[in-house]
């Protein structure tokens, strides 16, 4: 698997906000699965959660998006990937130490990096500004 998605750009495909349709195009053109760990899992149905608590869905399109992730692991439009844990955190200590203090990116995004890094990943996928700038850093190139 060469691309790794961080949650920022799932919650894009699976809830209503402004980049929605340009991951959904993305997603629709991938000809290879893009890898669902657990750490996608959690973060994704919490995000879900989130936005139902903040009305920005309601409770009914949180369960939509739900039953929409089950079907696109079925279908192989996500596939889930265990997380080799020693190596990721590896990745992201050894990022957090070049890294954390001068662009200022969170735990989770380093840990985001490092699983992709521990997995081989060639491109990375976000929305969020801080990670791109991480993502860059690392080396990977930017899909999205």
């Amino acid at each position: 698997m060469n691309v790794y998605a961080d949650s920022s750009f799932l919650v894009a495909v699976y809830s209503p906000q402004l980049d929605s349709l340009k991951a959904l195009e993305w997603l629709q053109k991938a000809t290879d699965s893009l890898p669902f760990t657990p750490l996608h899992r959690h973060e994704l149905r919490t995000a879900l959660r989130l936005r139902v608590f903040r009305r920005q869905i309601s409770s009914r399109q949180r369960a939509q998006a739900f039953a929409e992730i089950e079907n696109d692991l079925s279908a192989g439009i996500l596939a889930h990937v265990p997380i080799p844990w020693t190596d990721s955190f590896r990745e992201a200590e050894r990022l957090a130490l070049r890294h954390a203090e001068i662009l200022g990116v969170r735990s989770i995004d380093l840990l985001h990096v490092g699983i992709a890094v521990a997995l081989k990943a060639r491109y990375f996928l976000t929305l969020d500004r801080r990670q791109l700038a991480l993502v860059k850093a690392a080396g990977m190139r930017v899909k999205f």
